[in-house]
Order: C-alpha cells, then sequence, then structure tokens
C-alpha cells in the first residue's frame, strides 16, 4: 500500500503538521507495512530520514517559511504520478484541490486531516465578513473528502456546524521516549545568565498574531522579578528585555525537549489552537501548563496537570502564573507525563489513525488495503 500526505504547511521553521508528518514517517518505516511519501513545496528544508517529492512554489511574503504550488494542475500530475491508494491532505489550499482532481481520476480515498481552522485566522486577520466567506469555503471543501479527521472535539463540532458530515476525532501525539523529564538540564538557567532562582517559563512556537505572544510577554514584564520568560523559535524582531530570552527554532526534538524539560512550566497565550502539540510536549516533559480556556488546548489541560485562564489578558495570564507556583508544581508535572504517556503517545495514536484508514478502505469494499493497515498498526 502506498500512503502519500501532501502539505503546504511544510516548513524550516517547524510547524506541528511538520512534527505529525516526520513522527509518522519514523513509525511506518518502523511497522514497515506500508510505503510512505511527502508531497509538499519545492524550497522547503525536505527530511532526509523520509521519502520526500516537491513541487514547484512561490515564496509568501511573511508566512514563515510557507510556500505556495505554482500549479494546481501540475501538482495533481506531480501527485497521480506516485500512483497512491490513499492521499492525506494537510491544508485547505491548492494542494486540497489538487488532490480532489487525484481522487476523480484515479478513484483512489483522498483523507483531509483539519489542522488549521481557516475561519479563526481570518477572521483574526480581516474581519467577521471575510471570516464568514472562510466557513462558506471551508464547507463547500471539505464535504468533497472522503473521510475528515480533527484533532479535537471542538473542531469536529465545528466541522458538523458547516455540515461535513463525514468527520471524525483524530488526536495528535508526542514521542515520550523524546520528550522526557530525564533530559532536564540543570545548568540552564548559568547557561542563559540567569540568576539560579529564576522562575523560568517557556514559551515555543510562532509568533503569528493568533499565538498572542504580546499579551505574555505583557504578564512577564508585570511579574517582574523572579520570573523569566524563555521563548523558543520566536521571530528576530520580537522585543526582547533582561526578563526574556530568545532562543531560534530547535530543529532538532532532542534539544527542544532538553530545553522544555529544564524550565518550570510551559505557557501557551493563543486561543485558536486546533489541537496544540506544543503543549502535549511540554506535559511529556513533566511541566505544568498554562493554557487560555479556548481552542483545542481545553480538551489537554485540566486542573491537575496545569491550569486555563480567560483568553486575552495578560492579567489573566500573569494571575495564572503566580497560582501554578503556589500549587504543587511538581506534581501537577508527573500527572501531565502520566496523561500523555497513557493517551497521546505516538505508539496510540498511529494505530488510531491506521484505523481510521482500514474503515474508510472497508466501507469502500477494498479488504487488501484494510488487511494492509491491519496488519500495520498491530
Amino acid at each position: 500500500m502506498h500512503l502519500v500526505d501532501i502539505t503546504l504547511f511544510y516548513s524550516a521553521q517547524g510547524g506541528g503538521v511538520r512534527t505529525y508528518l516526520a513522527a509518522k514517517a519514523q513509525w511506518l518505516r518502523r511497522h514497515g507495512a506500508i510505503r510512505h511519501t511527502v508531497v509538499a513545496p519545492k524550497g522547503c528544508m525536505a527530511a532526509a530520514d523520509h521519502a520526500f517529492v516537491t513541487v514547484p512554489s512561490l515564496s509568501i511574503h511573511n508566512a514563515n517559511g510557507y510556500r505556495l504550488p505554482r500549479s494546481v494542475r501540475q501538482t495533481a500530475h506531480t501527485l497521480a504520478a506516485l500512483k497512491p491508494d490513499l492521499i492525506e491532505v494537510g491544508d485547505p489550499y491548492q494542494f486540497a484541490w489538487a488532490a480532489l482532481r487525484v481522487q476523480r481520476k484515479l478513484q483512489v480515498p483522498v483523507v483531509a486531516f483539519f489542522h488549521s481552522a481557516l475561519h479563526q485566522v481570518v477572521e483574526e486577520r480581516f474581519g467577521a465578513l471575510a471570516a464568514r466567506a472562510a466557513r462558506r469555503y471551508t464547507a463547500l471543501l471539505y464535504r468533497r473528502f472522503d473521510l475528515v479527521l480533527a484533532p479535537s472535539r471542538l473542531m469536529v463540532e465545528h466541522l458538523r456546524s458547516l455540515g461535513v458530515e463525514h468527520v471524525r476525532h483524530q488526536p495528535l501525539g508526542v514521542d515520550t521516549a523524546v520528550f522526557t523529564p530525564a533530559v532536564r538540564n540543570a545548568d540552564l538557567r548559568s547557561k542563559l545568565g540567569l540568576p539560579p532562582q529564576a522562575r523560568l517559563l517557556m514559551y515555543a512556537g510562532r509568533c503569528t498574531r493568533e499565538k498572542k505572544l504580546p499579551l505574555l510577554i505583557d504578564a512577564v514584564h508585570k511579574l517582574g522579578a523572579p520570573y523569566y520568560l524563555l521563548l523558543v523559535g520566536g521571530s528576530a524582531d520580537v522585543c526582547t528585555t533582561g526578563r526574556i530570552v530568545r532562543l531560534p527554532y530547535q530543529r532538532d526534538p532532542a534539544a527542544l525537549a532538553a530545553l522544555m524539560a529544564s524550565c518550570d512550566m510551559l505557557v501557551h497565550p493563543g486561543d485558536q489552537e486546533t489541537f496544540g502539540l506544543v503543549v502535549l510536549e511540554a506535559m511529556a516533559c513533566a511541566l505544568p501548563v498554562l493554557g487560555v480556556d479556548a481552542g483545542g488546548v481545553r480538551e489537554l489541560v485540566d486542573r491537575a496537570t496545569g491550569l486555563l485562564v480567560q483568553p486575552g489578558s495578560a492579567a489573566a495570564i500573569a494571575e495564572g502564573i503566580v497560582a501554578i507556583y503556589d500549587q504543587d508544581r511538581a506534581g501537577m508535572g508527573l500527572r501531565a507525563r502520566q496523561k500523555v504517556v497513557q493517551n497521546y503517545d505516538w505508539h496510540i495514536i498511529f494505530p488510531q489513525l491506521l484505523a481510521q484508514y482500514a474503515r474508510l478502505f472497508a466501507t469502500r469494499q477494498q479488504p487488501g488495503l484494510e488487511a494492509d493497515l491491519s496488519l500495520a498498526a498491530d
């Protein structure tokens, strides 16, 4: 069986989709029953450890390294030439329409993974009228797929409200052997030039508008000593001060895990996450998480593993940070890791994903491919 993933969301600057596809490629390679290829725009940095095909693309200004394909027709031709048995689409743009062309031409099932809530991004940048148009577009597009997977129940409900019927909940996961408290570095504060008693918070991710990073920076400034923020992966133009330390995007997951495990907590101020993969990574490192009560993050964090505060408020974030320090942080962190190990390790998640594919093939009466998937999941 040949499984092909195609996505615009494959950037040298990381992101949850790239992390998911890299983990998927590694897991499938170890299990050996399924051939796997990733198709992405030419010009992005390809991973060396899995099959990778690119299509001609154009750079997008100020888009975190993402690129657009030059031609839907040419992309569809490249995709069809791979002779896939199943295609998974990871974005709602040109690649999605190219995959649907191949669906019609080759009569192969096409699955969409709903990684990005387009209407939220559009509303944040262009307002409510544009968001309504984005919802109509989302409905028009995703109704055409054989199966739509959404990483949070909130996104499942959103898609069903748009009339998308073939949608199922499928969370993402984390490599708990890489993201572990065992890689904690006791010397990190010294290496960052911080006092040993520093209360070290962490944010990891892009600095796009919907991430609401200015709220977190404002909260840290309000708190003052002894609170510091380690900002990993933010753009170079983020204003850093004596309380904000910035490190570049960590391409090596082990390096990111070592930083996470050496901090006191992860703070995630964004309120538009479809899932929140970085939250799981921090929890696997035994960090409590302060998030906001919105988006997919609220399905991951509870009072046993962290705290959720109202969105859009630097004061609420500051109060939440202090509240976690006033509680049993170590106990929160241990419970956070236990939750991830028991529910979100990739060795749990990928068999679930293959079972989703197998059910799709069963409905299409393709028992041979269904058996391949069942064998790989086992």
